[in-house]
């Protein structure tokens, strides 16, 4: 692997560490609020809360893996590879239902990270 490739999954990986940090510890913040955004009264409300820290651990559960992936496994590149694609995937989603912007945004360094594997 490229040092290419892995200084671009770690931004993928720090990227992820982020967002669970805005969803799981930081969920009323006014910083999340911008982020998603959303009003901070609608980051008040429980059900939102309950959603957003369930969603943060998915992301954390993603940066884990590409870190697993770069710094333990004996399969590093198919490991990386699995979990970019996953998040190209999921920011691609978000693209179609979301906004726009998170293809670039959350899918962006993966996309290269993942073309960076290639070279």
């Amino acid at each position: 692997m490229s040092s290419l490739t892995f200084i671009l999954s770690l931004v993928v990986a720090a990227e992820h560490l982020y967002i669970m940090y805005l969803e799981t510890f930081a969920t009323t913040s006014k910083r999340t609020a911008k982020t998603f955004n959303l009003s901070e009264e609608a980051l008040e409300n429980a059900n939102v809360q309950v959603l957003f820290k369930n969603q943060g651990v998915y992301n954390g559960l993603i940066a884990i893996a590409l870190l697993y992936g770069l710094f333990l496994s004996h399969q590093q590149t198919e490991i990386v590879a699995i979990f970019l694609i996953f998040v190209i995937i999921v920011a691609l989603y978000g693209s179609l239902t979301s906004s726009k912007s998170i293809l670039l945004k959350q899918g962006g360094p993966a996309i290269l990270a993942l073309i960076s594997l290639f070279f």
